[in-house]
């Protein structure tokens, strides 16, 4: 376990995560991509969106799949994420090409899902078609595989009375060219300061530009990231190293 501590890993985080022990890991807090490039034409979907200006935000895969697919691999993914850490909280949003799998994951979990956190971002983008909802808002599935009924969060810090379960925090900002698509810095540090103390491990297996990374550091966690494309990798090592950990 080791080899991992303080380190972003390159590779499928499906894979990697087969390679890290039972209850190995303190917290998990990620977000995956949503399936963007996954659309509807004549009442069925497509496995791509056509369109030159729509979401290219992964280089490494076009983040159009089947939906079967896309259902399939999260779901095992979350089974891992379940196995290595002693809470897991994921973070989507309801789009046209991840809406089904994500209800059905919902669903698969019920038994784990200890609550549902609502981020509001407070102003939704408009949609990119006619009579669909702009999106406001994204999810937190809090889960704990404790096999206890009930709302009661094992694996959290905070008291009586002092976290809301609808969090209303911004956008995050820009990181780069290629990474537009980021946590908040303010979401990454609520979630990592009410639930795991310091010390603890934060798992990211969908890492990204680093936020949850870079924000587990500056709380005197200890971090892992697990990230498919090189170039975010880069991002996320120097965001790491900068001086702006210190102050954020």
């Amino acid at each position: 376990m080791e080899n991992y501590i303080n380190k972003v890993i390159q590779g499928d985080c499906l894979e990697v995560m087969k390679g890290i022990p039972d209850k190995s890991v303190d917290m998990i807090f990620t977000s995956p991509p949503y399936n963007m490039r996954t659309r509807i034409r004549n009442g069925k979907y497509t496995t791509r969106e056509k369109s030159e200006h729509f979401s290219k935000k992964y280089k490494h895969f076009d983040d159009a799949l089947p939906i079967d697919e896309f259902y399939l691999f999260h779901k095992n993914c979350i089974i891992e994420m379940l196995r290595i850490s002693k809470i897991v909280i994921y973070n989507f949003q309801i789009v046209t090409g991840s809406k089904e799998a994500f209800l059905k994951i919902v669903g698969d979990f019920n038994k784990d899902i200890k609550d549902i956190i609502i981020w509001d971002k407070g102003f939704g983008q408009p949609a990119m078609h006619e009579k669909v909802l702009n999106s406001s808002y994204e999810m937190l599935l809090v889960m704990e595989d404790d096999k206890k009924c009930g709302r009661v969060i094992q694996n959290s810090t905070f008291k009586r009375g002092e976290l809301q379960n609808i969090l209303r925090i911004g956008r995050g900002k820009k990181i780069s060219d290629i990474h537009s698509a980021c946590f908040p810095e303010e979401l990454a540090e609520t979630i990592i300061k009410n639930f795991s103390k310091e010390n603890d491990i934060v798992l990211d297996p969908f890492a990204g530009s680093g936020t949850t990374l870079k924000m587990a550091k500056k709380n005197n966690r200890n971090y892992i990231g697990i990230e498919i494309a090189p170039e975010y990798i880069d991002i996320i090592n120097k965001r790491l190293l900068t001086k702006e950990n210190e102050n954020n």
